[in-house]
């Protein structure tokens, strides 16, 4: 099944962030997962370890974003590209909602800091 439809999208929400997962092995996929983030004003997600490649798209509103140890104000159009094994820290410090497109290799799992991991269901 080729196309995806509004109406076949999963909500998941997790530490303040809505994640609205489309693209995934129940929609078809073999290899990529795709969500759109909807993160709230004032949204200071938990750093976490990604083990798989992760890119990132901002639609709307404004993304603070760090890499290891490199961090960037993202606006609508701008993208970013995170490599596996690297701290992803993601924060919308506005007083409006940022959404951003994210995309993934199936099987995505986050190592927290307190060395609990997460596999996320809208990558799995």
């Amino acid at each position: 099944m080729p196309f995806i439809r509004a109406d076949e999208a999963v909500v998941h929400e997790i530490h303040g962030t809505r994640f609205v997962s489309y693209v995934r092995p129940a929609t078809g996929s073999r290899e990529l997962a795709s969500w759109r983030g909807e993160v709230p004003a004032g949204t200071v997600a938990p750093a976490h370890v990604i083990s798989e490649e992760e890119t990132f798209y901002v639609l709307s509103g404004r993304l603070r974003l760090t890499i290891d140890t490199e961090t960037a104000e993202l606006a609508p159009g701008d993208a970013a590209v995170a490599p596996s094994g690297s701290k992803v820290a993601v924060a919308n410090t506005t007083d409006t909602p940022t959404h951003i497109w994210v995309t993934t290799s199936v099987g995505l799992t986050a190592r927290l800091a307190d060395g609990s991991t997460i596999s996320p269901p809208w990558a799995r």
